[in-house]
């Protein structure tokens, strides 16, 4: 991880040893630091983070998830996920919307979302 400020590399460092974090499990892509798949999974383990989805919408071209998160604290954030042939390489557009919104509410949660830091899922849209 090149190039980063004193502050960015604190910042790294507390993220690696809170959820015990490998280079593995992260890339940076740009100015951003994007958290894999099974980073994701030792983040919610190591968080107690608990999940609940709701499909919202699911059709050949379109899908969309609700995903409310609730941490041990009682902590809980609600947010979306959708694919469809714009967004999604994958013709999964159901499975690849719970991703997202999975994603999405565990690191919003965490707080991780604020601090610049997105899931492997969205990396195609975190310029948007």
């Amino acid at each position: 991880m090149a190039n980063l400020t004193t502050e960015e590399k604190a910042f790294m460092n507390s993220l690696f040893n809170s959820y015990d974090l490998s280079m593995d499990d992260i890339f940076r892509h740009q100015h951003f630091v994007i958290i894999k798949r099974q980073g994701i999974e030792k983040i919610m383990a190591k968080a107690g983070i608990t999940l609940q989805y709701v499909v919202e919408g699911c059709s050949e071209k379109y899908a969309a998830v609700r995903c409310e998160a609730t941490n041990p604290e009682g902590q809980s954030i609600t947010t979306f996920g959708s694919a469809c042939p714009e967004n999604c390489r994958s013709p999964y557009f159901l499975e690849m919307a719970e991703k997202r919104s999975k994603s999405r509410a565990i690191l919003m949660l965490c707080g991780l979302y604020a601090n610049g830091v997105y899931s492997e899922v969205e990396e195609a849209h975190i310029n948007d």
